[in-house]
């Protein structure tokens, strides 16, 4: 893998476009897929900033070539057209996708273990009941679990989740600690995460690699920690990335919160304009959001340490190891984790054959820095600090709802093995 070929997205100043009161539809927006090896850096970066497109996602791709995925409102296609860029088609209309992803489901059926069985992952849902779903896997697994709440978001939403532990008891061993939709459009990574979690509640008392996954850690997971942006993308701004949070002296709304973390904080791949999409705050942890993500990770770390914390995120189908803010310093284990991420990505593929990348996440993907991986690795000792971004069509982020249960069987896949072999 080349080194040197890390493309930052911030670089280019892509905004999202200003929303309205009311629900945005996108109806007619193309989304394209500009290859940006073949355009030169300078020219795509002030030809694109012409036009008010939205940025979806750029990566170096599993090939080594960096590409850009942007939508374009139906208003400026003609003018997108005639900037010749080399550029795929990944959708004739966003708006359609959105469609296509379903109504949020209603709330399922109980199974046999207390809790809505696997019919929780035909469809997405809504914020509140995510919340009852987490208190629902309490109750069917009270002994051996609590709810729990990192902190309160901007708009004073609580940022909660679930402990699960084994045998030996509460708060006996090594943390894993896993966090889903810091970006609020990412509606798949929380999806994700709560299978995972039906898989560890249902599957405690007869599988044996669950039983020695959760007699060997304490599990923390918190599926939903930008619940405002998660809020606000399923009712007004489906592309909606950012926390909710206001500022002084600005009109702009929110903050990435995977921009905010201390280490690295305001570097490369970063944005200190407000109306960035990676803009970063002002100071480190200055989001409620970050700082109570900070804080909970350091109570985990002066307990009895963090194993393992895995950042979910969509859409990119790769493995992100550290670091992400810098592409020339690497961790001390940087061999091990590559040889676990390797393997990890080999069981991910089994059930479908969905290909992920794997790799120091400034390297594979692009640079990124104040994430929350490198926190976890530089400022909490934890052994493996990751991020995953899940797969990858061309839906992007509005992956239809048929594909949320494959997504969770092959991540679950190359969970059990990671759990087993870290």
């Amino acid at each position: 893998m080349n080194l040197r070929t890390a493309f930052s997205l911030a670089t280019f100043g892509i905004v999202v476009l200003p929303t309205s009161a009311h629900k945005s539809t996108f109806e007619g927006y193309k989304v394209y897929q500009i290859e940006v090896g073949s355009n030169h850096e300078a020219s795509l970066k002030s030809r694109l900033q012409e036009l008010p497109i939205i940025e979806l996602s750029h990566s170096h791709g599993h090939g080594g070539a960096s590409t850009l995925d942007i939508a374009v409102p139906p208003e400026h296609l003609e003018a997108f057209d005639a900037l010749n860029f080399t550029a795929a088609i990944l959708s004739e209309d966003l708006g359609a996708d959105i469609a296509a992803e379903g109504p949020l489901g209603p709330y399922p059926a109980f199974d046999d273990f207390g809790i809505p069985g696997l019919s929780w992952f035909d469809s997405y849902h809504a914020y509140e009941d995510h919340i009852r779903y987490w208190a629902d896997l309490h109750s069917a697994f009270a002994n051996n679990s609590e709810l729990i709440q990192a902190g309160v978001s901007f708009e004073g939403r609580p940022i909660q989740g679930i402990h699960l532990w084994g045998s030996d008891g509460r708060n006996s061993k090594p943390a894993v600690f896993f966090n889903g939709n810091v970006h609020a459009r990412e509606w798949i990574t929380s999806m994700v995460v709560e299978y995972l979690l039906y898989q560890i509640v249902t599957g405690y008392e007869n599988d044996t690699i669950v039983r020695a996954a959760l007699d060997n850690y304490d599990f923390y997971v918190l599926p939903i920690v930008n619940p405002d942006g998660f809020v606000y993308s399923q009712t007004n701004y489906r592309l909606w990335r950012k926390n909710r949070q206001v500022r002084d002296n600005t009109t702009e709304v929110g903050t990435d919160i995977n921009r905010n973390w201390s280490v690295g904080f305001g570097g490369d791949g970063s944005s200190s304009s407000p109306g960035s999409e990676t803009f970063s705050g002002y100071a480190a942890g200055d989001t409620p959001e970050c700082a109570a993500l900070m804080e909970f990770a350091q109570v985990l770390a002066a307990d009895k340490g963090i194993k393992l914390y895995i950042d979910w995120h969509s859409y990119a189908q790769v493995i992100l190891l550290s670091y992400g803010y810098t592409c020339d310093d690497f961790p001390p284990n940087i061999e091990r984790q590559i040889d676990l991420a390797a393997e990890t990505a080999a069981r991910i593929a089994q059930p479908y054959n969905t290909t992920f990348d794997y790799g120091p996440g400034c390297i594979v993907l692009y640079q990124s820095s104040g994430n929350g991986r490198d926190y976890m690795t530089d400022a909490a000792g934890t052994e493996f600090g990751w991020g995953i971004e899940l797969r990858s069509t061309s839906y992007g982020f509005v992956l239809p709802a048929e594909q949320i249960l494959p997504s969770g069987q092959e991540i679950w896949e190359g969970m059990k093995y990671l759990w087993a072999n870290m």
